[in-house]
């Protein structure tokens, strides 16, 4: 069956890095949308990155544009997330997510994707 598991969320100082892995399984990347989405408490899932293989595009919500750059590995069935230049409001639960379909661009609205991770921690503090 389909699955998505997160791994590389911690806690890290404002102007660090992370990079988040989203391991995927059951399923073929090409055929499928690839989101990155956080979700600070008492707040919507936002949005952030996403890649669709169909047409090799991707898009980065304006908050995390020139920070944050969305990879994938096909050998590994992995997609990544380099996060750069923390803040301390990109403090959230990050989640990867799977939308089904050939699709020539990707959209960031969470209500869209089919398939999610149970998210991973990233908190930024000094």
């Amino acid at each position: 069956q389909l699955r998505l598991v997160e791994s590389g969320g911690g806690l890290v100082q404002p102007g660090g890095s992370l990079r988040l892995s989203c391991a995927t399984s059951g399923f073929t990347l090409d055929y499928y949308a690839i989101g990155w989405f956080r979700q600070a408490p008492g707040k919507e899932r936002e949005g952030l990155s996403c890649f669709t293989s169909s047409d090799s595009s991707t898009a980065y919500a304006d908050s995390v544009k020139g920070r944050f750059t969305i990879s994938r590995d096909n050998a590994k069935n992995t997609v990544y997330l380099q996060l750069n230049s923390l803040k301390p409001e990109d403090t959230g639960v990050y989640y990867c997510a799977a939308l089904y379909g050939l699709f020539r661009r990707c959209v960031l609205d969470a209500g869209t994707y089919d398939y999610w991770g149970q998210g991973t921690q990233v908190t930024v503090s000094s």
